[in-house]
């Protein structure tokens, strides 16, 4: 389905001449309420008016100098204002193609359509028609990978399936993250710099406030405003996560693989499997005690960081890992036992992390202290204890079948399933400490995700055996023999 190469420029929606400006006053805030405050310390509201208007041209112009253009061999977006730009994208180097719809966008019946090579590009650089109609999705998408997602005819077609659909109970996990918090934050910064606090000061509010504290005590003030925020941050937290992921499906169709979540806004992605090198378990601390854990693919073209490059939200471990087992075909790799990385990886662990409290209590012994500071070091060690338990536990690695399996760390455990075929190097480093304990890093390299995955504090002499178990042609390489295990002499 390509065109030709003198294809005409086409223009995106005219709807999107009420959708611009929209975004253009809302990108815009921060000046907006800085000319509020100069018109009203100056008696002049004619500034906030001319940026109103400067803002709302601005919008309405987006429309008029943007257009793209669909050619045989690559694709072309046309923008800018006072500076014009033409992005081109060869269509043999699209990898994902990915909509997002806000809901002002979805009430015009309006998406954005992204465009993605694999290659990380952000604001200007990024091949992005905003917007185009709803309708008309399916045919560019068909239109842009075309070349990437040709079916193979040697290959019996796979009945589409749904692999994953969000369950209610995936917001259990939401409170876990500091996401309500971040947004708290953000929300005191914001009314910060617009002179909030500023108008409080001295106000009713806050002589009445400060009474009030006066009244409940220090210490009964600051554990009812912990509550508070904890509360808050939990609503938040679990209210972006419903708006973010609800209505979340998962479904592949033969060598494509489709995700689609959002109520308010809803965003589309399409990957390509002939891609996908295997697959990531992010288990955070607190979403792992509540038997959680978060999946995101390994996938050429595809960042390996952030949000493209996620499946499945935090959700049931025994889901995340079911998914992955079916897209990969390889359950050992998910479930299997792994190899421990022995005494020397161990120690390590325990000694890191009770450093500090031998410092500390160092210090508390030779200068006086209070009993309460001996119970404080006492937590704080016994914490430090089960997380070097925790991260011992936690550490091993799998080869095998034609997969790397690497596990590690503890506050933010993550399991990388790896194919073999995809690792396009190997390197084995070792720091002044790991040289006296005799343990290494493996580093495999790839051209997906990450781009490299580590298998940590391996044993020194079986480090080369497991690149070439796992890669054939290191084994007949002279630099792994000349500095590898005895196994591989």
């Amino acid at each position: 389905m390509s065109t030709p190469t003198d294809a005409q420029w086409s223009r995106l929606s005219p709807r999107m001449l009420l959708v611009h400006p929209v975004h253009e006053v809302l990108r815009q805030i921060p000046v907006i309420v800085g000319t509020l405050v100069l018109g009203s310390a100056t008696g002049n509201p004619m500034y906030v008016i001319v940026v109103l208007v400067v803002t709302v041209a601005f919008g309405l112009g987006r429309w008029f100098t943007t257009s793209y253009r669909l050619g045989s061999s690559d694709i072309q977006l046309r923008t800018g204002i006072l500076q014009r730009k033409v992005l081109s994208l060869p269509r043999n180097r699209i990898r994902s193609v990915s909509t997002d719809s806000r809901l002002l966008h979805r009430l015009l019946g309006l998406t954005v359509l992204r465009v993605s090579t694999g290659q990380e590009a952000r604001r200007e650089a990024a091949f992005a028609l905003d917007a185009v109609e709803a309708a008309q999705v399916p045919r560019l998408r068909a239109e842009l990978l075309a070349d990437s997602l040709a079916p193979d005819p040697a290959q019996t077609p796979i009945p589409g399936r749904v692999l994953a659909r969000w369950q209610p109970s995936w917001l259990r996990y939401s409170p876990l993250s500091f996401t309500g918090l971040a947004m708290i934050a953000a929300a005191v910064g914001l009314a910060y710099q617009g002179g909030v606090a500023a108008a409080l000061r001295n106000s009713r509010l806050e002589q009445s406030g400060v009474a009030f504290a006066d009244r409940l005590g220090v210490a009964a003030t600051v554990a009812a405003a912990a509550a508070v925020v904890l509360v808050a941050s939990s609503v938040l937290s679990v209210l972006q996560s419903l708006l973010s992921y609800g209505n979340l499906e998962l479904r592949r169709d033969a060598d494509v693989l489709h995700l689609k979540h959002g109520l308010l806004r809803v965003r589309e992605h399409t990957f390509d499997m002939r891609r996908l090198r295997g697959g990531t378990l992010r288990e955070p601390l607190l979403v792992r005690l509540f038997g959680g854990a978060r999946l995101d693919a390994v996938m050429t073209g595809v960042d390996g960081a952030g949000q493209a490059s996620m499946l499945l939200p935090p959700c049931q471990k025994s889901t995340a890992e079911t998914v992955l087992a079916d897209l990969i075909a390889q359950p050992d790799a998910v479930r299997g036992e792994l190899r421990p990385h022995g005494s020397a990886a161990t120690r390590r662990r325990w000694t890191r992390a009770l450093t500090l409290p031998a410092l500390a209590a160092v210090v508390l012994l030779v200068v006086p202290t209070p009993t309460w500071a001996w119970l404080v070091w006492t937590f704080f060690t016994v914490c430090c204890a089960l997380l070097a338990l925790d991260r011992s536990r936690s550490l091993g690695h799998r080869v095998g079948d034609g997969w790397l399996v690497a596990r590690a760390g503890s506050l933010q455990r993550r399991r990388d399933c790896i194919a073999a075929a995809g690792i396009i190097g190997w390197t084995v480093r070792q720091s002044l400490m790991q040289r006296r304990a005799g343990v290494a890093t493996l580093i495999a390299a790839t051209a997906a995700g990450v781009k490299h995955y580590r298998v940590i504090d391996v044993p020194a002499d079986i480090a080369w055996s497991v690149a070439a178990d796992a890669s054939h042609w290191v084994a007949t390489s002279k630099w792994a023999l000349d500095s590898g295990s005895p196994e591989l002499q």
